[in-house]
């Protein structure tokens, strides 16, 4: 009961998160604007301050706002390219990460083995800087889903495909779903699964490449799978 309780309160967050951007659009509010106080906001969108503070870290995560201690919570992109695809309004979060794993597991492992083939070094410098910031930032506890998008949109330029560099948003897009649903709790398995893509790509192993990719993207869908059937069988 504990567990789908949190479960609900994050996907409440997540919800409360698309009502605020939404706000932000229609007002609408422009880079260096403040946002309403938390009691306001609260009052506006019916929630608690607890849900309006989890809203604000995801939109703080994605670059959208800032929280300045002492100050507020300040604007800092419209982000126009945050969803791509028009997803936000699906309400169910974890049949859309299904959704979205699945597609990454038919696009992406043959996108790494593209890298593995294609990537200078400049790439592979730049792709294992990205990988060392990761797993940095998730061993010091601070937010980390900027630094995993940019790992794999690095990958995606690797490939030195022009589709492929389109698909681009959609994939930060799944990232960005990836780590809201599954919330943080795949970082050992992130860490690992990154290093191993990485090393294949920095060794010119199209094959590893892939085999690195598809095991990160499998160990992510079984835990977004199971998170999908509770909340089925939740509602039954």
């Amino acid at each position: 009961m504990g567990e789908f309780s949190h479960l609900k309160s994050k996907l409440l967050a997540e919800q409360v998160e698309d009502q605020i951007y939404h706000y932000i659009l229609d007002t609408p509010l422009n880079p260096g604007d403040k946002l309403p106080n938390e009691f306001e906001l609260a009052e506006r969108f019916g929630v608690g301050r607890s849900t309006i503070r989890e809203a604000v870290k995801l939109l703080s995560s994605k670059g959208i706002v800032e929280v300045r201690r002492g100050s507020g919570t300040y604007v800092i992109t419209i982000a126009p390219t945050v969803d791509p695809l028009g997803l936000r309004a699906i309400q169910d979060k974890n049949a859309l990460a299904l959704d979205l794993v699945n597609v990454r597991l038919l696009l992406e492992p043959g996108i790494a083995e593209m890298a593995a083939n294609q990537a200078t070094a400049g790439d592979i410098a730049r792709l294992n800087s990205l990988c060392d910031r990761v797993e940095q930032k998730i061993r010091s506890g601070e937010q980390y889903i900027e630094d995993d998008i940019a790992f794999h949109t690095c990958i995606a330029e690797c490939s030195k495909n022009m589709v492929v560099e389109t698909l681009i948003p959609i994939i930060d897009t799944a990232v960005m779903m990836f780590v809201n649903v599954t919330h943080k709790q795949l970082t050992e398995e992130t860490i690992t699964t990154h290093r191993m893509i990485a090393d294949a790509i920095t060794a010119h192993d199209p094959i590893g490449a892939r085999s690195a990719m598809t095991m990160h993207l499998t160990i992510n869908r079984a835990h977004i799978k199971k998170l999908h059937d509770e909340s089925i069988r939740s509602k039954l």
